[in-house]
């Protein structure tokens, strides 16, 4: 390891070994494509990179000199498509290793990547397209999503290409759901190794609709690409962010993006760069996918482990982490919760060093279970599309369970009332980051000024400061929400970018999550919190899943309601209405407990799997 990381990186640690600041340094032409990937490439060739298998028995082990040379392979083909600096690219791509040969092949092109999951339908497609005018899409052939693609596609003229990525089966080509046995005699582990890469085809029914093979042509393209010109402030990487509410917006960020997670995985996922792998269980749809399996990892020159999954299956996950000797993980509670239920003491952990989460806040209970279970601490982390980590337990930390952490020493972080002051201690109000001045720098500037041979005098760390504008977005967070300019505004101005996220904080530091702000309750008098009451409620087992809302009340603005999926061998009653009342109160502030629980089948979701609340608000305050 030549801990290429510091290059781009000044950091300071107080006494215990704590990261306590941290300043990006880079070039105005730094792309992470070139700058990270090729670079660890031509130094250590044989690097492992990434580790990557399917349930239909298909294996492959990449280097960085791979990454590089199929990253230059499809660079070419992708630029003979006529996609260039600017332009706009979907990617669909599921967890195929060939979302690492595209992403990487459209950042040295200088084009916008937008990732997106395959679970989109034709109205969440079409609405993609229209707002990002993009020209291409890169899309997988295992399950619907090509049908989707094909229906909507004729209604955008600016789309001009379609390709298509022969995927192995990606879980869908199971025989009764047995992992390793295809009912394709295509896919499997005949495709294991280097012979293997790219080796499937599309059908002749597909080239005639319209679409590229693309491992057909990757595989014809030339090898030789050069670098072509880029800068850090270009458009880099789009994302659609389906809030709660709303249609999505689009997040864009900027080439900074990618180093402003160096800190997401050295100081919080705390990956093992020599002899380690990490798996971070998320579709490429979601922008967690590049949280944790690409950019801030190959900062690090670490491993990734990939799992081109269809279905979470616990069993299947705690095998792998067994059989791959994976020593950092990192995933939702959810996924924790069910692995601990599913039961760890039939599999060897013993490889896994240290454990993250994020995506939802943490039930302390979970916790413990999976501390004792395994003998590894969760350490919890928050940020969102718009940013990377921005509260989380950084290493040599000692977590307080169900706590966020402490912010990111990356960023200034605060928690704001109303009228934009700092919130006393344990008074609940908004997270908020610097922008600007205070609210962290680049240091492009001083390397600017060393590259044409002056000697910029730096005594300290702090004299490595560079200011930027006033209401500037700090490095990592979003460049702007695209042709939203009312949008952006609203969520950064007065010095402060505006999460829309409610938490508290104690007296050691430590932020505690509340919940969207849209989904605070005000009842009585009191702020409620929906995690609150939600993760007292998932601790019963009757509870599968939960969402706690507001709902109109005479006497007290609004009443706490849950909104409950019971588990298999529970039915409504009244009786276990009052069971689960009187649960909460045990567990919580009484205040806090439920006036009203509503069974039902399912909870309303957005693509990526949220919760809409804000959709069963909609439903009590229409009655």
């Amino acid at each position: 390891m030549r801990d290429i990381n510091l290059r781009y990186l000044r950091e300071t640690y107080d006494q215990n070994g704590v990261l306590s600041d941290l300043w990006l340094d880079y070039p105005d032409n730094f792309n992470f494509a070139y700058d990270i990937c090729d670079d660890i490439a031509m130094a250590e060739p044989d690097r492992p990179a990434l580790a990557w298998c399917n349930p239909e028995g298909e294996e492959h082990h990449l280097s960085f000199g791979d990454i590089k040379y199929w990253s230059d392979k499809t660079a070419n083909y992708l630029d003979s498509c006529g996609i260039k600096r600017g332009d706009k690219v979907l990617v669909i791509l599921r967890r195929h290793y060939q979302f690492w040969f595209v992403i990487t092949a459209l950042h040295k092109l200088g084009a916008v990547v937008i990732p997106a999951t395959f679970m989109l339908k034709d109205e969440d497609l079409g609405y993609r397209l229209d707002s990002s005018g993009a020209t291409a899409i890169v899309c997988t052939d295992v399950g619907d999503i090509p049908k989707v693609v094909l229906d909507v596609a004729p209604q955008y003229p600016e789309l001009q290409t379609l390709i298509m990525v022969a995927g192995g089966g990606g879980g869908l080509s199971l025989i009764d759901g047995q992992a390793g046995k295809s009912s394709d005699a295509r896919y499997g582990a005949a495709l294991s190794g280097p012979e293997g890469l790219c080796a499937l085809r599309i059908t002749d029914e597909q080239r005639a609709a319209g679409w590229q093979d693309f491992n057909a042509e990757v595989c014809e393209a030339s090898a030789d690409f050069t670098r072509r010109e880029t800068c850090v402030r270009d458009p880099f990487i789009l994302y659609f962010s389906s809030g709660t509410t709303g249609n999505p917006k689009m997040v864009l960020h900027d080439g900074a993006y990618a180093l402003a997670h160096t800190l997401t995985a050295k100081h919080w996922h705390n990956v093992r760069s020599d002899g380690g792998r990490h798996l971070t269980i998320a579709d490429t749809g979601w922008a967690k996918a590049v949280w944790g399996k690409y950019y801030g990892q190959w900062v690090m020159e670490a491993c990734i482990f990939v799992y081109d999954f269809d279905r979470f299956v616990p069993d299947d996950i705690l095998g792998l982490l067994e059989r791959y000797q994976v020593t950092t993980l990192c995933c939702p509670p959810t996924m924790y919760r069910l692995m601990v239920n599913s039961g760890l003491e039939p599999y060897d952990l013993s490889t896994l060093e240290y454990c993250t989460t994020a995506g939802e806040a943490l039930n302390p209970d979970l916790f413990e279970s999976w501390r004792d279970g395994t003998g590894v601490t969760l350490m919890e982390g928050f940020g969102q599309t718009e940013t990377p980590i921005l509260i989380c337990n950084v290493t040599n930390m000692t977590p307080k369970p169900g706590s966020m952490g402490k912010p990111s020493p990356q960023y200034t972080v605060e928690v704001h009332d109303d009228l934009g002051q700092r919130c006393a201690t344990g008074k609940t109000g908004e997270v908020v980051v610097k922008l600007g001045k205070n609210g962290g720098a680049h240091l492009s500037t001083i390397a600017r000024a060393a590259a044409h041979g002056a000697e910029p005098a730096v005594k300290s760390a702090a004299d490595l400061y560079v200011p930027l504008p006033e209401n500037a977005h700090p490095d990592g967070i979003l460049a702007e929400y695209l042709h939203n300019a009312e949008k952006t505004y609203g969520s950064s101005h007065d010095g402060w970018y505006h999460t829309g996220d409610e938490a508290w904080v104690d007296e050691d530091g430590y932020y505690w999550y509340v919940g969207r702000n849209d989904d605070v309750i005000k009842s009585s008098g009191y702020r409620i919190g929906p995690f609150e009451v939600e993760s007292v409620l998932i601790k019963h087992p009757a509870i599968m899943e939960c969402a706690v809302t507001g709902v109109p009340d005479p006497v007290r603005t609004a009443a706490v309601k849950a909104t409950v999926v019971l588990a298999a061998g529970y039915e409504p009653s009244d009786e276990l209405t009052k069971e689960l009342q009187t649960w909460v109160k045990k567990e919580t502030a009484p205040y806090k407990f439920p006036r009203i629980i509503e069974y039902v089948d399912e909870l309303p979701k957005t693509v990526n799997g949220k919760i809409r609340r804000a959709a069963i608000r909609a439903a009590d305050y229409a009655q």
